[in-house]
């Protein structure tokens, strides 16, 4: 299958088509499809033709349902041991009952955060009981829900099914998407509607217009920023992306020897207008953030402006004592210092443990991968590339301009995440063999195999065995 595709505004091209005729066109942008009877057929230069689209678009859908099955089941595993609180469940838990209680209760507990993720497991408290399933299910859905994201993405950027399964496979097998799909926090809400938010943005960026798609994204993005704020700093990466471009298109910026998969181009979204993109990314999210403080607040404006000066307050106070297991933004990358959710003696020598760590089979490879996407933004100009650096570098360095000193390894989750989406993108360049891609999915699952027993307290492992997967010192 191929296309063959020119334009030429005011001249006459000749074109060849697949029986080698040649064909005049003026003024028209035409393609020609091996197997369509030769047939023109006049498409966007920014929207390159599809063959078989809807039955392309079911089998996507099919395919994320599968994915979103199947990912739900495995974190349902042995989702209620232990039945008790987990780390900083005894936070959130206990808010989520306040907000079942026929009359709120003072003070509000957690005011910290806002109220979208606290309220999501209140709901699931009420259908299936004050109990670790009732505390955790709703992170299994959002956990489930983020790996279909990264298989959306994947289509997106690579625009084949293997290489996007394979990065929901990859983003599946690190274990800290796994960790924090299985404990009632917040992080994991504001990932899963982040993520598909991305998703929504990925694909509407080539679009001639993405309107619908970025409207998709900015209410998302309004949710993810309704479980925590920093499900603001992808939003803040789409702003960014939006309006460098804009402001590039308005300085009539033009590359020397523009290529088809530029990250910019001076004919991009020709039909979003600036009241577009209010809608999109300011007025959409701000309204889909603060809905979820309606059910507490009502709308009442001076109860709803205390709420988020109370937020800001407590996000952006630098931390004076520390923290057993706190760590600082650079050294995520490196899996320096993890974070022990859960250590329980549960037999002579055996213990239940859940260690908030990643796959050092991903992440660690996912580093080298990372320099090339950079490479290839910076060289080669390449769009995927340029998106996949973005979504990575952007909610991780934005932790580096927060004030605040206290912080933890799972902030890194979000880049983490996306880290699997730098991996397909390098296993698949031209050159490399098909097969390597899933070798490496391979050996991900081993390295997820080996961290399965500090990763799952329903399994337990020995002190031995625990002691031999804390490789560092800084692990301990």
């Amino acid at each position: 299958m191929w296309r063959n595709y020119h334009k030429r505004r005011g001249t006459c091209v000749m074109l060849s088509d697949s029986c080698g005729r040649m064909r005049s066109m003026k003024n028209e942008t035409s393609i020609f499809v091996r197997g369509d009877a030769n047939l023109p057929r006049k498409i966007s230069p920014q929207q390159p033709l599809e063959l078989s689209a809807v039955p392309m678009m079911s089998r996507s859908a099919v395919i994320a349902v599968a994915i979103f099955l199947v990912a739900h089941l495995a974190l349902l595993i042995g989702l209620t041991t232990p039945e008790k609180f987990v780390f900083d469940e005894v936070h959130y838990v206990p808010a989520a009952r306040q907000m079942l209680a026929p009359a709120m209760s003072q003070p509000m507990l957690n005011p910290m955060h806002p109220p979208l993720g606290k309220e999501l497991i209140a709901i699931s408290i009420a259908a299936f009981g004050d109990n670790a399933l009732g505390w955790r299910y709703p992170a299994t859905l959002l956990g489930a829900l983020a790996i279909v994201a990264i298989y959306l993405c994947g289509l997106a950027l690579f625009s084949g099914q293997g290489p996007a399964i394979a990065a929901a496979l990859i983003a599946g097998l690190n274990q800290m998407l796994y960790v924090q799909a299985r404990i009632a926090m917040l992080d994991i809400f504001a990932l899963g509607f982040g993520l598909l938010a991305t998703a929504a943005f990925m694909h509407g960026f080539r679009r001639e217009r993405p309107q619908a798609l970025f409207a998709l994204a900015g209410s998302l993005f309004g949710c993810a920023a309704a479980c925590k704020w920093s499900g603001l700093f992808p939003l803040g990466v789409c702003i960014a992306i939006v309006a460098m471009i804009r402001l590039m298109q308005s300085w009539r910026t033009l590359f020397a020897d523009p290529k088809p998969d530029d990250w910019y181009r001076p004919d991009l979204w020709p039909g979003l207008r600036l009241h577009h993109v209010a809608l999109c990314f300011a007025v959409l999210p701000a309204v889909a953030y603060l809905a979820a403080f309606v059910p507490l607040y009502g709308l009442s404006l001076p109860d709803l402006i205390e709420a988020q000066r109370r937020i800001f307050a407590d996000n952006t106070t630098t931390a004076i004592a520390g923290h057993t297991y706190m760590s600082s933004w650079p050294s995520w990358p490196l899996l320096a210092r993890p974070v022990w959710f859960l250590f329980d003696k549960i037999a002579e020598d055996n213990v239940s443990a859940v260690v908030f760590l990643g796959n050092p089979l991903v992440l660690w490879p996912a580093l080298l991968a990372l320099a090339l996407v950079l490479r290839d933004f910076v060289v080669e100009r390449r769009w995927d590339a340029f998106l996949i650096a973005a979504f990575y570098f952007g909610p991780w360095l934005a932790w580096a301009l927060l004030p605040r000193t206290l912080g933890f390894i799972y902030y890194y989750l979000p880049a983490a995440t996306a880290a699997s989406l730098a991996l397909v993108y390098v296993l698949r360049r031209d050159g490399l063999p098909r097969w390597l891609l899933w070798v490496y999915v391979g050996v991900a699952g081993i390295g997820f195999a080996v961290m399965l027993p500090i990763s799952a307290a329903f399994i337990g492992t020995s002190m031995r065995t625990f002691g031999r997967l804390m490789l560092f010192q800084s692990w301990i």
